[in-house]
């Protein structure tokens, strides 16, 4: 009689117990942004990369929809580059996965000169110095220019090419930005053992504003000679209106740092190791660097409060730099910027 009474009881209490939980309301609860943090891009902007790159009739791409496709090569630069777990958060097979990353790459690179473009007429020279003075304030001034060291698996032929003055197996990726923090040139050919100065003298950028002769020129640091179309700092400030320059050129210059800096931190597969045949190596620099003009294009701001690491410090070492007359040339216009800045 006890047990029944027990067991009458216990029912009772989980009738009760399931009529509250039938009840029970739950708070909302804190919605994650899946998309930007896997994708790198809100859900809008991937739809216009879709769009922009790929055809929706064309069947290519292993029968998925452009906007999936697009997705699949997202994941790809936004992770260190491990295909089996792009394959898995996507949701596609690996061998689609890896065929869908080539294509998408390839439909990027066809309109990369459309989305990384250097100033070369007139026009486009004076549009690029306002934009700068307006964000600036060095006259003539026209863009940044450095270099950075992306890491990649050791090529099978003359791999040693590729060591750093670190020890590391990298390529030297040369870029110049403009005012509005926008590559306007990436170079990513380079092995990581050639010196940054050596890379800008074999740079078609350096002939487009040698063409200029001195009416326009680029920032660079100090690890670069001196000349009338890019001009560096004092090495090192004598007086306190050189110091003045430096400081001012300096604040200026690093917008190429933080263009650097930006494309790391959104596409991780740059800040890691490009783990991909290295003859396709360039192209994945040159889409992230397409992808993160159409971001700025758009809008879409990722994670832009970070810090400068100086990871790519200065190699102070003997190079060949201008000719004296060229070299001459330069240190007057950096001395009557100087003297701009000290007014």
């Amino acid at each position: 009689m006890l047990a029944f009474y027990l067991v009458v009881c216990w029912t009772s209490a989980m009738a009760e117990f399931m009529q509250v939980r039938q009840h029970k309301h739950y708070g909302a609860r804190r919605e994650i942004n899946k998309c930007k943090e896997l994708l790198r891009f809100e859900s809008e902007s991937i739809d216009f990369l879709a769009a922009e790159f790929l055809n929706e009739t064309d069947t290519r791409g292993g029968g998925l929809s452009p906007r999936k496709q697009m997705e699949v090569f997202l994941r790809f630069v936004a992770d260190p580059g491990f295909q089996s777990g792009i394959a898995e958060d996507v949701g596609v097979h690996r061998t689609t996965a890896c065929k869908t990353v080539s294509y998408v790459m390839d439909k990027i690179i066809d309109r990369a000169n459309f989305w990384i473009h250097f100033p070369a007429t007139v026009e486009e020279i004076n549009e690029a110095k306002i934009q700068w003075q307006r964000n600036f304030r060095l006259p003539t001034v026209i863009g940044a220019l450095d270099c950075t060291h992306v890491q990649i698996k050791k090529p099978n032929l003359h791999g040693d090419e590729y060591v750093n003055r670190k020890g590391c197996i990298t390529i030297n990726v040369q870029g110049t930005c403009d005012a509005l923090e926008r590559f306007t040139s990436i170079s990513a050919e380079w092995p990581g053992s050639v010196h940054d100065a050596r890379i800008w003298r074999r740079s078609p950028v350096r002939e487009i504003m040698s063409r200029f002769d001195g009416r326009v020129c680029l920032l660079g640091d100090s690890g670069y000679g001196i000349s009338p179309w890019l001009i560096t700092p004092f090495k090192p400030p004598t007086n306190e209106a050189e110091r003045r320059f430096n400081l001012c050129h300096s604040r200026e210059r690093v917008v190429i740092e933080r263009c650097f800096g930006q494309i790391k931190r959104r596409f991780p597969i740059l800040g890691n190791c490009v783990r991909v045949a290295s003859e396709k190596v360039p192209k994945v620099v040159v889409c992230c660097a397409v992808l993160h003009n159409i971001a700025k294009y758009l809008g879409d701001v990722y994670d832009d409060n970070f810090e400068i690491n100086g990871d790519d410090e200065i190699e102070e070492i003997d190079v060949q730099h201008e000719n004296p007359g060229t070299t001459r040339r330069g240190a007057d216009k950096r001395r009557e910027m100087m003297l701009f800045v000290n007014q």
